[in-house]
């Protein structure tokens, strides 16, 4: 009886890590495999048109997921905050994330991206008081420095691109619609709030949507293909095991695991597209992680 009992009582818990190691590694794969997706539909589309198409693709199951469920609807104090991840979160990111991957390489993009960890703590530290130690500071400034280099190597020689700019600028819109929705996780499920941000951000995008649709008509296949996988992979699916990954772990722990994404998308970028990665990305990008590294050690 106490045999069965303690077998009865351990497969919830092992079903339930299963699960969670299931959420994280989707995530993982899926939002380093957008780097490469977006690089490949840019051969055919523009970048404002290429973000239309996938947050559409994407907000169309959204918006059947919030009319089966009827979640409850924002307060008026809220709507602002929703009203910015649909603009900031989705469409201003995606915006300058497709710009900048015409001239900067997957893998050094999700490096870039990889930083707004670190962009976050700071915002957190101006915004909400939290506390911001040396070493951290010490981890910013490598990472930065990482950054610097992966701009300068990835133009043509050692011109600077502005390309790496735009996104690093990405990576602030991650970071700032954290700092601005965290407060809707109180009162929301992440679903919910995920659902509304891709659903608002698809219609900040629609206007670019009529010209997307007529340039994915006369695709080859790969960019054809590369729009659909994004809307269902990284948009739709990985943002929703990331949900089940930050309910299931503590924030801390969960948003570590995201620093696995730069080496698969390098790993990515180079099966998918034959991108191999040049001295400056490789130092840059160990030097981006160093700094987010440092900036968790005792965290």
């Amino acid at each position: 009886m106490t045999a069965q009992t303690t077998i009865q009582t351990g497969n919830p818990t092992q079903r339930s890590s299963t699960v969670t190691v299931l959420a994280v590694v989707v995530t993982i794969v899926g939002w380093a495999s957008s780097f490469p997706a977006i690089r490949a539909g840019l051969d055919a589309i523009d970048p404002i048109e290429l973000g239309a198409l996938r947050f559409a693709i994407a907000a169309v199951p959204s918006a059947i997921y919030l009319m089966i469920l009827r979640p409850a609807l924002p307060a008026l104090n809220e709507l602002w905050r929703f009203a910015f991840g649909g603009a900031v979160f989705i469409a201003l990111y995606t915006v300058l994330l497709n710009y900048g991957e015409t001239t900067v390489s997957a893998g050094a993009a999700s490096f870039i991206i990889n930083v707004n960890p670190i962009i976050t703590a700071v915002l957190a530290m101006i915004l909400l008081g939290e506390r911001f130690p040396v070493l951290a500071w010490a981890g910013t400034f490598l990472s930065f420095a990482g950054i610097g280099i992966i701009a300068l190597g990835e133009g043509q020689g050692l011109t600077f691109n502005t390309g790496a700019l735009l996104i690093l600028g990405s990576a602030f819109c991650t970071s700032l619609s954290s700092i601005v929705q965290k407060r809707l996780y109180i009162s929301h499920r992440p679903l919910t709030v995920s659902a509304w941000n891709m659903i608002l951000g698809a219609l900040f995008l629609a206007p670019a949507l009529p010209n997307g649709l007529a340039q994915m008509s006369v695709a080859s296949s790969e960019p054809f293909w590369s729009v659909i996988y994004l809307g269902i992979v990284p948009s739709l699916i990985a943002y929703g095991s990331w949900s089940v990954a930050l309910s299931r772990l503590p924030a801390s722990r969960a948003s570590n695991f995201m620093y696995c994404v730069p080496p698969v998308a390098v790993a990515i970028g180079f099966v998918w597209l034959g991108e191999t990665p040049g001295l400056f990305g490789i130092l840059g990008g160990a030097l981006a992680l160093a700094g987010v590294v440092l900036v968790n050690l005792k965290r």
